[in-house]
């Protein structure tokens, strides 16, 4: 794994830490703010699996690489909807027992380890590509950090120990990045099976938050995270 890869998890890493700061130290995100960060977050999420790592992957690995993409999407659906419970963005504003919470977290720390495996994989794919991906990433996880330290909070537990909770997400992106270099199943394929599990956070996870709110704010907000991805994608193959 390269240096840059390294750096890009932990800047990555860090912006759960600041997600949760923005809860502990009480200057909470009001909602409309957290869908627009949400939807903006999903249309470069979007963009950045189907444009730059699905392609690059079934490149190098042919119709193997659909299947490692299925693979990807359909283990984040089972981590998700049937070994740890789903939650949805706001869900953290009511009461959840100290299980749920625990629960909830146990569940984002898997996904947060395939956002290291994404950025090492991105960043083995091409430095373009890997700064594509470790800017989505960085996008949806700073909501990501906010969320899981107000849902502990609701379960009852302290600032400090929300804080942990968001160092331990982002302990884990590390980990999976590392991991990457390592396992040479996640270094061959490791770019479509997170090009999968990018698809499935955008448009499962991150599109039905605001998708039926009637706001003509949010499809722009997602559209103009497209558009982003286009710019830089377009900025970088120019460098």
């Amino acid at each position: 794994m390269s240096i840059a890869a390294l750096v890009a998890a932990i800047v990555a890493a860090l912006a759960n830490v600041v997600g949760a700061a923005l809860v502990t130290g009480r200057r909470v995100w009001s909602a409309r703010d957290l869908d627009m960060m949400i939807a903006f977050s999903g249309g470069f999420m979007i963009s950045v699996a189907l444009v730059d790592m699905i392609p690059d992957a079934i490149s190098a690995h042919g119709a193997t690489a659909g299947w490692m993409v299925l693979a990807g999407y359909l283990a984040v659906h089972l981590t998700q909807h049937t070994l740890v419970p789903h939650f949805h963005f706001g869900e953290e504003t009511h009461h959840v027992t100290r299980a749920v919470g625990i629960s909830a977290l146990i569940g984002m720390m898997l996904h947060m380890l395939m956002d290291g495996v994404a950025i090492a994989s991105g960043f083995a794919a091409g430095a373009s590509v890997g700064t594509l991906v470790v800017a989505a990433i960085i996008l949806h996880k700073l909501p990501e950090g906010s969320t899981v330290s107000s849902l502990l909070l609701a379960a009852g537990f302290n600032r400090q120990n929300a804080l942990a909770a968001a160092s331990l997400l982002g302990l884990a992106t590390v980990v999976g990045a590392l991991l990457t270099a390592t396992i040479a199943p996640l270094s061959e394929y490791g770019l479509a099976l997170s090009g999968g599990v990018t698809v499935y956070v955008a448009a499962s996870n991150l599109v039905p938050e605001f998708q039926h709110k009637h706001n003509w704010r949010y499809p722009v907000a997602f559209f103009g995270g497209c558009v982003a991805f286009g710019a830089g994608h377009a900025l970088l193959a120019a460098i």
